[in-house]
């Protein structure tokens, strides 16, 4: 893993990227929980890049974090969509660019806050195939997603148990909007998970068990999206 940019809109972003042993695989964005680019987010990079990927994540807060829950909910909330949509094309672009990227479609992973925003790259770019959203967060009233660009893509959501009462009927209308549009979608549920299950810099909230079982599903979702 190392540090990077991304140029956007003539910006030159803060992102980290990481590159497998062997050189060169096909191109994964990591999109972070509303707490920034923190060290989880980078690790996660580095373990797709363990698996084959070329995973590259652009600090959507532009060099902004937190640790308090306040603070990281007035980021999100904070965020431009339309520049998230931006962000992620501008990715998907860099990463098609790079020598080491061996796929003409990137795929898209991100977590809580970034699931939410995972699900609008498909919809934000034509270069990029999919996205695997884990329990998403969709708290913008300017979230609109033009789903109809999901034709012939794919949309991986995992739910959270304890998050049903909050995001389980926009997941099951974004679903629907997919499906018509001619996407390909799934939705896993883990009985008795909570929110954040898969961080693993959290013990309050880490599941062991769920996280594995959503990794490996992660993982065969992206090399089917990357080809």
């Amino acid at each position: 893993m190392r540090n990077a940019t991304v140029t956007i809109d003539g910006e030159a972003v803060p992102a980290v990227i990481s590159i497998p042993e062997s050189g060169s695989g096909p191109g994964v964005i990591v999109v972070q929980e509303w707490w920034g680019l923190v060290p989880h987010i980078a690790d996660v990079t580095a373990r797709l890049a363990a698996e084959g990927f070329v995973a590259l994540a652009v600090d959507h807060y532009r060099g902004e974090e937190t640790t308090e829950p306040d603070e990281a909910q007035k980021l999100m909330i904070g965020l431009d969509i339309e520049q998230v949509e931006r962000d992620l094309a501008a990715a998907a672009a860099d990463l098609i660019a790079r020598p080491e990227v061996t796929s003409t479609q990137i795929g898209v992973v991100g977590f809580c806050m970034g699931g939410g925003l995972a699900l609008l790259g498909p919809a934000a770019s034509d270069a990029i195939g999919g996205a695997v959203a884990f329990y998403p967060a969709l708290p913008w009233p300017q979230y609109s997603p033009d789903w109809t660009r999901y034709a012939g893509k794919t949309a991986v959501v995992h739910k959270a148990e304890s998050d049903e009462p909050g995001t389980g009927a926009a997941i099951a209308s974004y679903a629907e909007a997919i499906s018509a549009a001619g996407g390909d979608v799934t939705i896993y549920d883990y009985p008795g998970s909570v929110h954040a299950f898969f961080n693993d810099t959290r013990p309050e909230v880490f599941q062991a068990d769920h996280a594995d079982l959503a990794w490996d599903r992660t993982l065969a979702a992206l090399r089917a999206i990357t080809g």
